[in-house]
């Protein structure tokens, strides 16, 4: 009995080795499919850069403010004493009077509206062309200074003349940017609204029904009954006697 149970044993343990290898083969595949199936993130939309880089724009305040702060820094520190009289120095005093006050009242104003709406054009175009008026006087400023002031202002007034300079071009371009970025909503509104036009399917026209025309009712003429004859009048006969 002992002689046969070592070639049964191992008929047993094969046939038990293989069940288990093919059964572990089996659930293999099947372990690693959930990993496979997992669906792939959606591709972000093409209106999220937009979005991202419009916001990581400067306000124009931002852009305008460091300058602003320069020139009237500079503007306050002047000797105008020091200058040469005259004339040339008469309309100096008078612009710098009047770029401190567009400085501190106007300008400020027109870029806290902008800054509400940085991407309006109607909402930065005014704070745009008010610093250009005001880089035109500070010219002046400058012009007068070369002829009249101590070299040392002269200097400080260039320094400041050229970073505001650099601050308006920076907000001419914000405003180029704005106005770029309407056309193309209008352009993709427009494009979008013929496609959906063409997409659309045409409803064929219904003539309207014709009103019903209602026939009027015959009129019953009642016959009148028919006239009886009248009895003819008899008249007596007189019958002579015969002789």
């Amino acid at each position: 009995m002992q002689i046969f149970s070592v070639p049964i044993l191992v008929p047993i343990l094969s046939i038990t080795l293989l069940s288990a290898s093919m059964g572990y083969a089996a659930q293999a595949p099947a372990s690693t499919a959930p990993a496979q199936a997992k669906p792939a993130a959606p591709a972000a939309s093409s209106s999220a850069p937009a979005a991202s880089a419009t916001s990581a724009q400067p306000l124009p305040s931002a852009l305008l403010k460091p300058s602003m702060d320069s020139v009237q820094q500079t503007l306050g520190s002047l000797k105008l004493d020091k200058w040469k009289g005259g004339t040339v120095r008469t309309e100096a005093s008078s612009n710098i009077a009047s770029i401190q006050q567009d400085l501190q009242s106007t300008l400020p104003s027109l870029l806290a509206t902008a800054d509400a709406t940085p991407t309006s054009v109607s909402k930065v175009l005014p704070a745009s062309r008010n610093v250009d008026a005001l880089y035109d006087v500070l010219l002046r400023v400058l012009v007068a200074a070369r002829v009249s002031a101590p070299a040392d202002q002269v200097a400080q007034l260039q320094q400041a003349a050229s970073g505001f300079e650099k601050a308006r071009h920076a907000l001419g371009d914000h405003l180029q940017q704005a106005s770029i970025a309407q056309e193309k909503q209008i352009s993709d509104l427009q494009t979008n609204l013929k496609a959906q036009a063409q997409s659309a399917p045409v409803c064929p026209v219904v003539a309207p029904a014709p009103p019903a025309t209602s026939t009027p009712a015959k009129k019953t003429t009642k016959k009148k009954p028919a006239a009886k004859p009248k009895p003819a009048p008899t008249t007596g006969t007189t019958t002579q006697p015969q002789n």
